[in-house]
């Protein structure tokens, strides 16, 4: 292990809930029993040492993600409080990627539901070991033991009582764990430290605590469990960051949030990365405990700091030695068209760009003939976030017209697209092979033309004209995904071509290659699980059945009954609401976006559209479809080589 030895060992520890389980409290209540705070907060009282924006305190919930730094020991440990509205699930997700442990808190009173189903899958796909703290056993609900059966039962094998006064059968459950762990425990009568330490690092032992943050039952527990339980990966020597987080000051300063996962980071420093198209010099290193900083010269590795002076990063981005993120599961699949009121557009414009700099998924996009802006979101509390921050950021009093689904489109076989562009004194042609590709794969650009045949300067400007736009379809106007894009010819004139040539021709080949194409509409859809009482079942199914969605035979839980499946996003979104009114409470709705897949009623929604793909000259200039644009379905396995182009000189 490289670690200093004269520091204590460096973890970075995130926080993940359920809205209203204690998330937040268990943070203010570890970060009082360290003696970082002298006072508890309260997110009910709008006093939490974490939740410091105004729009946190007022709704009593966590919007965005925070850090305070607290020790225990030997250990420092970096402490990420995440957001637990399904809303800003895509924030809490960019910050597993940069987590070395993970608390999951469950609420006694609720039990183990559908919510930390969902994040326990994101915990798995991350592959982040978990403490488990089981809050507000102060509250009347079923025992220990039930709960320990209810985290066996819905999340799997390995959950262990290693709360104080636990019985002492919890040996004999973690001993079985692994064959190295039981040959130990019959040999010496106990599983020694770094036996329990290697199972948690290893995802097979969860240790679990009871208590009430609330009152401070139990934390010290959970602390000397972190303490006793954790260990320090195994950092690189050489540099290595990735980003989790943009965000800006109150200055309006765009500060990069970074784990340094390798080496050291110094101030002046110039940051590179595999795929970073520019150096930036590090100008200030910022270490934040909640709304506080101090200065530093340097970050070692396992620190989680903001730096200041980068313009061009963005959250996943790999830094020095360090890869990319894996791309998150959260996707926005709402849009809205923003109303400005007396607001100048442009101002509004330019705002929501800085928060969607801050947010991936906040996606802007200026209509330029109709002098719209349209927004991309997860949800209505999002929305509502984004109009609070438009007034308080930046004095933007703004609404937004009614809530659509963002559908994409996609297509059903392999196509030709040929762009040309000719004006007087410029010249430029282009030839595509556009091919389907796996269902959420996005968009992929390649090319397979010879150095011989054009010069890499232009090819790599060609692949850039694909990457710099969002191509839409020509079924409704919705973006394009799930596709290859290769470049298997292209042409220009030495004299008379310039690099907005091939922009022009780039343009126009995708969009001529899909007005020839077999085009899917594709919208997104949700898994759900559905807990309810038995005597609502079949209401349930039959509104599933309804909304053309599916489901596995339902499973029952006492007097509960289970139903899982999936569902359009169009039909599904405000059913919630329903579950509540039928089950006077008592049921309870959990959806994840699970990807696109082709539209259930797609002949409707192209109807509805009336879209005209020859009308919208933003994406179709006139000059697609002439002669020599004509495209045509790809039907051979291999695309020859095209000689038919006009005579001439060419690069």
């Amino acid at each position: 292990m490289n670690q200093e030895m004269d520091r204590p060992r460096r973890i970075v520890l995130g926080i993940l809930a359920h809205v209203d389980a204690g998330k937040t409290t268990l943070a203010e209540a570890m970060l009082y029993q360290t003696g970082r705070i002298r006072k508890l907060g309260r997110v009910d009282h709008g006093d939490a040492f974490l939740d410091t924006d105004g729009m946190e305190k007022e709704r009593g919930i966590t919007i965005f993600a925070k850090q305070a730094l607290l020790e225990h020991g030997d250990l420092a440990m970096t402490l990420l409080d995440t957001p637990g509205h399904a809303d800003f699930s895509a924030e809490m997700e960019r910050t597993l990627g940069v987590l070395d442990y993970a608390i999951l808190v469950v609420s006694a009173p609720d039990g183990v539901r559908g919510q930390e189903q969902t994040l326990w899958r994101l915990l798995e796909r991350y592959k982040l070991p978990v403490f488990v703290f089981v809050n507000k056993m102060d509250a009347p609900q079923a025992g220990r033991q039930a709960l320990l059966e209810q985290l066996g039962k819905r999340l799997g094998k390995g959950f262990v009582d290693c709360s104080a006064g636990a019985d002492p059968a919890r040996l004999e459950e973690t001993a079985l764990l692994s064959e190295a762990a039981l040959e130990e425990f019959l040999e010496q009568g106990r599983v020694s430290d770094g036996r329990m330490r290697d199972l948690i690092a290893r995802r097979r032992l969860f240790p679990v605590y009871f208590g009430s943050a609330l009152r401070l039952d139990g934390v010290q527990d959970l602390l000397e469990g972190l303490g006793r339980y954790t260990r320090e990966p195994d950092r690189g020597l050489d540099f290595g960051a990735r980003v989790f987080k943009i965000s800006h000051d109150k200055d309006g300063g765009r500060l990069t949030w970074i784990k340094v996962t390798g080496g050291d980071l110094a101030v002046k420093a110039m940051l590179t990365g595999a795929a970073r198209d520019a150096n930036e010099k590090v100008d200030q290193i910022r270490l934040y405990s909640g709304a506080r900083f101090s200065l530093v010269n340097h970050a070692q590795a396992g620190m989680v700091c903001a730096l200041t002076g980068l313009d061009t990063t963005h959250p996943g981005e790999g830094l020095g030695a360090q890869g990319d993120g894996v791309k998150p599961l959260s996707e926005s699949v709402l849009t809205y068209t923003v109303l400005p009121g007396e607001a100048n557009i442009h101002q509004v414009l330019a705002a929501l760009r800085l928060l969607a700099d801050e947010d991936p998924l906040l996606r802007v996009r200026w209509v330029e003939r109709l002098g719209q802006v349209r927004l991309q979101l997860m949800g209505k509390v999002q929305l509502e976030v984004v109009r609070e921050e438009l007034k308080e950021r930046f004095g933007l009093e703004v609404d937004f017209g009614p809530g659509s689904i963002l559908y994409k489109e996609t297509i059903a076989a392999p196509v030709e697209g040929v762009g040309h562009f000719e004006p007087l004194r410029h010249y430029a042609e282009v030839h595509l092979l556009m091919e389907p590709s796996e269902p959420g794969s996005g968009l992929a650009f390649a090319s397979a033309v010879s150095l011989d045949d054009l010069p890499g300067n232009w090819q790599r400007l060609i692949l850039g004209h694909l990457r710099e736009k969002e191509h839409l379809g020509v079924l409704t106007g919705s973006p394009i995904t799930d596709m290859r894009i290769t470049l298997v010819a292209a042409r220009g004139h030495e004299k008379h071509t310039e690099g907005g040539d091939f922009r022009q021709a780039t343009y126009r080949a995708v969009r001529q290659g899909l007005m020839h194409a077999r085009n899917v509409l594709l919208e997104p859809w949700y898994s759900f699980r559905l807990e309810l009482p038995q005597e609502q079942l079949g209401r349930a199914m039959s509104d599933i059945q309804r909304m053309s969605g599916s489901f596995d035979a339902p499973d029952s839980e006492g007097d509960y009954a289970v139903v899982t499946g999936s569902a359009p996003v169009s039909q599904m979104r405000d059913y919630a609401l329903d579950v509540t009114a039928y089950t006077h409470g008592q049921g309870q709705l959990t959806c994840l976006v699970d990807g696109y897949r082709p539209c259930h009623d797609a002949d409707a929604v192209i109807a509805a559209r009336n879209y005209d793909p020859e009308a919208d000259l933003e994406n179709t200039p006139d000059s697609v479809f002439c002669a020599h644009g004509a495209g045509y379905p790809v039907k051979w396995s291999r695309v020859p080589d095209f000689m038919h182009l006009p005579g001439g000189k060419y690069l």
